[in-house]
C-alpha cells in the first residue's frame, strides 16, 4: 500500500478486489495446508478491512445518494461473508469444509465485486455521478487502513461482525 498511490477511493477499493481475486488464486493453486491456511488468513484481514473501509466511510458517504437497494445488498453480502470469513478463521485446513468455505466466500467476494464495479449501472458508477469528493474520501480511507492494518499486524483484527444478519448457534 505505501508505494501504490490511488486517484481517489474507487480506486483504492478496486485495487483491494484485485488483490484478494489474486489471493483467492493462489488458495486454488496452492497444495500444502500450512500454505493453505497462511492464504486463508491473509484473504480474511484483507475481507475484514476492505468490509471495515466500506462500512465506516465509504457507504456511509453514498447513503441517500445512490440506489438504497444496491446499498442494502452490499451490506448483507459483506455479513454472508463475515460469517464465512470467522468459520474460516476458527478453523484449519484438516477440518471438513475448510476449503470449500473458502471456494464459497471466494464465489461471494466474486459477486459482489461484480455489482460494485459493473460499468454504468454498478455501485461505483452511481458514485462517481454523486458530488461527494473521492478524493478526500480516499485519504480518510487510507488513514483507517493504515490504523486497520498495524493492528492486524500487533494482535489481530476481532472477528468479524454481522450487521445485517442474526447469526445463532444451531
Amino acid at each position: 500500500m505505501a508505494t501504490e498511490t490511488f486517484t481517489d477511493a474507487i480506486a483504492l477499493l478496486k485495487a483491494d478486489h484485485r488483490t484478494v481475486e489474486d489471493l483467492f488464486e493462489k488458495f486454488e493453486k496452492a497444495n500444502a495446508a500450512g500454505r493453505k491456511e497462511s492464504l486463508a488468513r491473509e484473504i480474511c484481514t484483507e475481507l475484514k478491512i476492505h468490509t471495515m473501509l466500506e462500512e465506516e466511510i465509504f457507504y456511509p458517504a453514498f447513503r441517500g445518494k445512490i440506489e438504497d437497494d444496491l446499498m442494502d445488498e452490499a451490506y448483507v453480502e459483506h455479513d454472508g461473508a463475515k460469517v464465512l470469513i470467522n468459520e474460516i478463521e476458527a478453523g484449519s485446513p484438516q477440518e471438513d469444509f475448510y476449503d470449500a468455505k473458502v471456494k464459497v466466500l471466494s464465489e461471494e467476494i466474486e459477486h459482489h465485486v461484480k455489482e460494485e464495479e459493473q460499468p454504468s449501472k454498478g455501485m461505483f458508477a452511481q458514485c462517481r455521478k454523486t458530488d461527494v469528493d473521492l478524493v478526500e474520501l480516499r485519504d480518510r480511507m487510507l488513514v483507517r487502513k493504515k490504523e486497520l492494518l498495524a493492528q492486524a499486524k500487533s494482535g489481530g483484527l476481532p472477528p468479524a461482525e454481522p450487521r445485517t444478519l442474526s447469526v445463532s448457534a444451531v
